[in-house]
């Protein structure tokens, strides 16, 4: 074999290594992410907020599920779920057994467009086209997992507003429905001042969402959809977010104007496209401190 032949071989070797990597152990290798998030009035106790997005849950997937039940050892006082729960029509039940200790705690949800329809086989490189079409898959059973959700005592805030207390505190809450597939409609209105924190929820953070909620005083404003990237290049960071927000904000806890903001890169990968690389699946710890 030539030198040629030899460059292209070992080529196809370490694409098929990484390809492998990124599918049978990256995509499973779960981890939790903690950030300290200095917004509490002085002297105020902490409040942890559990973060959680972009399950994509199919019925088999159980080792996820019962990764999603640890976290309620975290104690959190809220929890957060920004969306993309199913990527089955059969999900309902895996979604609720994950669920299942997170949902004697405080808690608010939103959908992201992974909620409404099932997966279609897509071109990955597609991702790259800001103007390509959404294409709806197989209705999902969004209503029955609203309707759980519900019943627990979490609060919709799919293009609506409220308030609970979490941690024997008022927090002023705020959401859209997924703005990626243009179901947003923002219930506009000053945040309540009165409140210990304010916190807004949309599962894709599109910009335009993020600078209304900013211009109505939610100083936390939580999201998911990005993936962090799904696959990132080291020294790079993500190629694309699959929505208006930079590239440099895919993922993790950033400034946006006066508001924090924090991107989920997710628990889960789109069933026709199930590798990560870079970008560990997971959820996230925000501990809410005093400024």
């Amino acid at each position: 074999m030539g030198p040629l032949g030899k460059i292209a071989l070992g080529a196809v070797v370490v694409g098929a290594g990484t390809l492998a990597y990124g599918t049978l152990i990256e995509r499973n290798w779960f981890t939790l992410r903690r950030y300290d998030v200095p917004l509490l009035a002085p002297e105020a106790e902490p409040l942890r907020v559990l973060h959680v997005s972009d399950l994509h849950l199919t019925p088999k997937q159980r080792r996820k599920q019962r990764w999603v039940r640890e976290l309620a050892g975290l104690d959190p006082d809220l929890v957060v779920v920004t969306g993309d729960n199913m990527a089955h029509p059969d999900a309902v039940p895996g979604v609720l057994a994950a669920y299942e200790p997170l949902l004697e705690l405080p808690g608010a949800f939103v959908f992201g467009s992974n909620d409404y329809s099932g997966p279609v086989l897509k071109n990955p490189f597609g991702y790259f086209r800001e103007d390509r079409d959404y294409e709806h898959g197989v209705e999902l059973p969004f209503e029955d997992l609203r309707t759980a959700f519900l019943d627990a005592g979490w609060v919709d805030l799919n293009n609506k507003r409220a308030t609970l207390k979490a941690g024997g505190r008022v927090v002023d809450l705020a959401g859209v429905d997924d703005p990626h597939i243009d179901l947003d409609a923002y219930p506009a209105g000053p945040a309540d001042p009165t409140a210990a924190v304010r916190i807004a929820l949309s599962h894709a953070p599109e910009p335009r969402v993020l600078d209304a909620f900013t211009e109505d005083g939610f100083e936390l404003l939580l999201a998911g959809h990005t993936h962090g990237g799904q696959v990132r290049v080291p020294g790079v960071g993500a190629l694309v977010t699959n929505c208006g927000l930079d590239r440099k904000l895919a993922r993790g806890l950033h400034r946006w104007d006066r508001a924090w903001l924090h991107v989920s890169a997710g628990l889960g990968t789109h069933p026709t496209a199930p590798v990560r690389f870079a970008c560990r699946p997971e959820a996230t710890l925000l501990t809410l401190i005093p400024r």
